[in-house]
């Protein structure tokens, strides 16, 4: 019966987790203006130096192939 009672908590505090935490994360959100945050796709980007994921300094020039580039900024989880 103790286990049974164990299991039945468990699952209960499970479902809160699962309902609940989204909701309130949910809510907590504000939208964000894309178009404030930086050049947007097309737009020419200012001169730059930047390290890349070695630590190796890059520039516009360095990087702008025959074709042009892609720059991508992502944002590491130890920053």
């Amino acid at each position: 019966m103790r286990q049974l009672c164990q299991k039945a908590a468990f699952g209960a505090i499970l479902a809160a987790l699962m309902l609940g935490f989204p909701t309130l994360a949910m809510q907590s959100r504000t939208p964000v203006n894309v178009a404030s945050l930086g050049p947007q796709v097309g737009e020419s980007v200012p001169d730059f130096t930047l390290p890349d994921q070695n630590g190796t300094a890059r520039t516009l020039e360095s990087i702008l192939g025959p074709n042009g580039a892609i720059l991508l900024f992502h944002r590491s989880a130890d920053w």
